[in-house]
């Protein structure tokens, strides 16, 4: 592959900005073909006016150290809020603060710390705790690997979750003030700034590629040829692209590195009514239950009177029928259920909801992406410099330990510039 001049970017979405502001800064000409009206992908902000402040549809809180999140935050001029409260759990009608440890934790994490060979979650728990006295460990296992990792635990990594498990909640969690939009908005500025081309409603169908160039369709009939592509699309949108034969065979890999979905529900009421429902609750931040909406927070240290909801892995096919309103009663009937109120008392409450099911999204089809056995070698196979002008990058294919995060999605799509950089010098 020459030395590529004129790089498109399918795809605007955290990986895709990030690499074309990197691409742009080294005097690339680039291109960004996004799909959708807006850029941002599965980072989502909803309206202002809808919640009183910007809400998030999709991606919220930044994890752990997130050491490329941080240094784009710092160059944005954006801080980072910490989340202070209290954490509740429900079970069988009972609340209770933090989540209760079970006694069967320590031989829990001695299982995991003496595990050698991969095996799935639920390979995992079926050689180690299977008898019924571990009934509730497992229950708080699957329910873990199901609502947090968004994955399904007969195909997730045990290895890949242990540093997760044994870090117990050490880990630290963040807001951005302003929203992840505010920091989507910034790198849309630095592009535009370098001079990139975003074009929105630009739907991508077939890269063709021979060993010098690429000539990239969209679904609106127009091509273009470039020197290089990059495609940061979600995974579960690989096989709707049609590739030429190395680049196929490449991206047939993404089968093997799984793939979650998250129901996602933001209701704002009158009040803060739950303050009052149970002493303790002025400081609410995660309530986790075995509701049908299992699991809602607030926007602690912010008083504002929302509440969102959140519901992951494979069980939200269960709902893959509702609409947008059906979904909103299920998070007022799981709340009524966990409060033990009327429903209809919340209904005259709400102010105003929205929910997201991510896998009904055309331009996702899904949240974000979980370790399997395979993913490793499925991410590497992806993410290998061929000498060919296609590249792919995503969260999906962030080898480090928060993968599908965007922290992932930063990260890779930073290594795929400087990959295709490098190869020049």
């Amino acid at each position: 592959m020459a030395r590529p001049q004129n790089i498109f970017v399918i795809g605007a979405g955290a990986a895709g900005l990030v690499a074309a502001r990197e691409l742009a800064r080294a005097g690339k000409t680039v291109t960004i073909l996004e799909a959708r009206d807006r850029c941002g992908g599965r980072i989502h902000p909803l309206a202002p006016a809808e919640f009183g402040y910007p809400a998030e549809g999709g991606a919220e809180f930044v994890h752990g150290t997130a050491p490329v999140t941080h240094r784009l935050l710092r160059q944005a001029g954006l801080a980072t809020l910490p989340i202070r409260g209290t954490s509740w759990n429900v079970e069988n009608g009972a609340f209770s603060r933090g989540n209760p440890a079970d006694s069967h934790s320590d031989r829990f994490h001695q299982a995991l710390a003496d595990l050698r060979s991969d095996i799935t979650v639920a390979e995992f728990l079926e050689q180690h705790f299977a008898a019924a006295e571990y009934a509730r460990l497992r229950r708080s296992v699957v329910r873990t690997v199901e609502g947090y990792d968004a994955a399904d635990p007969r195909r997730a990594s045990t290895l890949a979750l242990r540093d997760e498990w044994l870090d117990s909640g050490r880990s630290t969690q963040g807001r951005i003030a302003g929203g992840y939009g505010a920091l989507i908005d910034f790198l849309v500025s630095e592009c535009r700034k370098g001079g990139v081309t975003i074009r929105l409603g630009s739907a991508v169908s077939a890269i063709e590629a021979s060993d010098r160039e690429s000539l990239v369709h969209c679904t609106s009939g127009e091509a273009d040829r470039c020197d290089a592509t990059i495609l940061t699309i979600p995974i579960a949108l690989m096989k709707d692209i049609k590739l030429a034969a190395p680049e196929r065979d490449r991206a047939a890999a993404a089968a093997n590195i799984g793939f979650g979905n998250v129901i996602k529900i933001l209701l704002r009421f009158e009040t803060r009514w739950w303050r009052e429902s149970r002493k303790g609750f002025a400081d609410l931040t995660f309530l986790l239950s075995d509701a049908t909406i299992p699991v809602w927070w607030t926007q602690r240290p912010a008083e504002y009177p929302v509440l969102t909801g959140w519901f992951g892995g494979p069980k939200t096919q269960t709902m893959a029928h509702l609409d947008e309103n059906e979904l909103i009663e299920a998070g007022i009937a799981s709340l009524a259920g966990i409060f033990n109120l009327d429903p209809k008392l919340l209904r005259r409450k709400l102010v105003t909801g929205r929910a997201i099911n991510w896998a009904n999204d055309p331009f996702a089809r899904g949240a974000y992406s979980y370790a399997t056995l395979e993913s490793r070698e499925a991410q590497t196979a992806l993410a290998r410099p061929t000498g060919r002008p296609v590249f792919f990058s995503g969260e999906a294919l962030y080898r480090g330990r928060d993968m599908g995060t965007v922290e992932a999605a930063l990260a890779s799509g930073l290594e795929t510039a400087q990959t295709i950089l490098a190869a020049e010098e």
